[in-house]
């Protein structure tokens, strides 16, 4: 089998090979990594975190079904159906948040135009790699997230002879799903980039965070139907006409023969759907690299600043007055770090949009419980330490030179600086989006309470986020793969999770003692004074780096490593 795959890959034309490697390795800004990067590491590690994910939410399916196995042939569709669109909303959560984040990597970039247009490269050929590349991508994220669940689920739910048609709808409903999710991200933003580049650039900010908000309400917020009778009621029609996860939910039972006859229209809209996807992202693709691609070159992907009047913090101190613009313009204007940006601070909107459904669902008073505030907490948590993962990135070279030789200030100022934005742009948005899922609480000074913890909390963060951070904020070559992403993400979450339930349990049970509160705050208050003085003390001796380069390496040249392969 391997042989005959190596076969067919040296049957490809030799540039189409060239390319479809570089695209590949462009999930991350080139410009932004060290030159010691590991792309494929680091993309093996979010594939490793998918992969855990897939054989956690398996193994706790086999323990439920285990533990409570259905009884009846309505209890046991109503599992197979709540099996069915776990998967494959996630499914389709997963594809199109990869679609956002990799925006606009299947279209032409000015480095694109700028390199691939002299060359005698056809565009079909650019297209073709780039579309597989993508495609690569996805599918690494598809069978990663499902291979697990997506074998031993059906043997469990329908036995051994019911397997043989249930594997091969589920994994092509899956297939098809994310081909329309992506075909249709492609097809609006395709249709878009026929604008002038400077229109489309300010456009694709809009057109991002509405993907985003779009994926993860749909996710949080649309309910699972798991009988046919609450499928035909009249209030669920407008919701199931305009859901794209019901028409594919619909398709895979009519490829396994278990749709109802009065569920078949929802399934021919998917199909539907899949069919005007695909010749909406071929049309718009083909419109960009027929007439699009040479126009890029002609504006950067930076987005121009528009005229008008500056804005600075009135009573910060003058670095601070430089470096909260710039990285918000950063931020905001780049691209690049708009998609990491929004891709962390996805995490946070889907808890807060989670902790809104369970308000509406819920009919009772609501009072500050551990389910309330733990959410809270990693809503904190993400915020600071996904915004101090974005600051690795650089904007660019030449902004990366600009900071360099203009450090006129000591390092622990331009650390001050960092710790001021952190908590402008991470703690302070978590602090209104708590405070808004906070107006039913009763009583209401409990929340108040809440949000002063909250926001020492917070301090307490982004002194431990700032270890070690001894550089400006974007100007700095970011070294993916340096560290074990998936050891760092599930010890973390197990660490955190330990560690949010007893705090939880604790806060609640000093709120509403004013003394015993009072003394919660001043030892919280304590532990951030102590974090920021050890900062501080460090950071005075500390030089601002700007390139993330493993040492032994600037020291040896790697002669040992080339001596030795010789």
């Amino acid at each position: 089998m391997r042989e005959a795959i190596e076969k067919l890959v040296r049957r490809m034309p030799l540039s189409f090979r060239v390319l479809y490697r570089q695209f590949l390795l462009r999930v991350i800004d080139l410009e932004a990594l060290s030159i010691e990067a590991d792309v494929p590491r680091f993309l093996g590690q979010f594939a490793g975190i998918l992969l855990m994910y897939s054989l956690i939410r398996t193994v706790g399916g086999f323990f439920l079904f285990q533990i409570h196995p259905p009884t009846t042939p309505a209890d046991l569709q109503m599992l197979s159906w709540t099996f069915d669109q776990q998967f494959i909303w996630t499914t389709m959560l997963v594809v199109g948040l990869i679609a956002v984040v990799s925006w606009d990597n299947v279209f032409p970039d000015r480095r694109d135009a700028m390199v691939l247009s002299p060359l005698p490269v056809r565009p079909v050929t650019i297209l073709s790699a780039k579309v597989a590349a993508s495609c690569a991508v996805i599918g690494i994220a598809i069978v990663s997230l499902n291979i697990a669940a997506g074998i031993s689920w059906p043997l469990m739910l329908s036995g051994f002879a019911g397997a043989i048609r249930f594997i091969p709808a589920y994994w092509f409903t899956l297939v098809a799903a994310s081909a329309f999710l992506y075909g249709s991200i492609l097809t609006i933003q395709g249709f878009a980039a026929l604008l002038p580049r400077r229109y489309f650039l300010r456009l694709s900010a809009t057109l991002q965070l509405c993907a985003f908000g779009g994926f993860l309400a749909a996710f949080f917020l649309l309910p699972y139907l798991t009988t046919t009778d609450s499928f035909l009621l009249a209030a669920n029609r407008s919701m199931i006409t305009w859901a794209p996860p019901y028409w594919f939910f619909a398709l895979f039972n009519q490829l396994n023969g278990s749709l109802p006859r009065e569920l078949e229209w929802m399934a021919w809209r998917g199909w539907a759907a899949l069919g005007f996807a695909m010749a909406g992202a071929g049309a718009a693709l083909f419109s960009c690299y027929t007439r699009t691609m040479r126009r890029t070159i002609e504006e950067p992907d930076l987005l121009p600043a528009r005229r008008g009047a500056g804005w600075s913090l009135p009573f910060a101190p003058a670095l601070q007055k430089a470096i909260l613009p710039f990285s918000l313009r950063s931020i905001v204007r780049s691209r690049h770090h708009r998609v990491a940006c929004a891709f962390y601070l996805a995490i946070v909107f889907s808890i807060a949009l989670s902790m809104l459904h369970a308000e509406w669902t819920s009919a009772a008073a609501r009072t500050l419980s551990p389910d309330f505030l733990i959410p809270t907490y990693m809503m904190v948590v993400f915020s600071i330490f996904g915004l101090r993962a974005v600051f690795a990135l650089p904007v660019s070279l030449t902004a990366n030179w600009v900071w360099r030789i203009t450090q006129l200030n000591p390092s622990p100022k331009y650390a001050g600086a960092t710790r001021a934005t952190l908590f402008a742009f991470a703690v302070v948005p978590v602090l209104v989006i708590v405070g808004a899922l906070s107006y039913p609480i009763t009583p209401a000074y409990q929340a108040g309470e809440h949000l002063l913890v909250l926001a020492i909390l917070g301090l307490i963060g982004i002194e431990v986020a700032l270890f070690g951070f001894y550089k400006v904020p974007f100007t700095c070559s970011y070294l993916p793969g340096k560290v074990n992403i998936q050891f760092i993400f599930w010890g973390g979450l197990v660490v955190f999770t330990a560690i949010a339930i007893t705090a939880a349990q604790f806060e609640v049970g000093v709120l509403g003692h004013p003394w015993q509160f009072a003394v919660t705050v001043v030892g919280l208050g304590a532990v951030a004074a102590a974090l920021w003085g050890y900062n501080f003390y460090r950071a005075r001796s500390a030089v601002l780096y700007f390139e993330e380069l493993p040492e032994d390496v600037i020291i040896t040249l790697k002669i040992g490593s080339i001596y030795n392969a010789e």
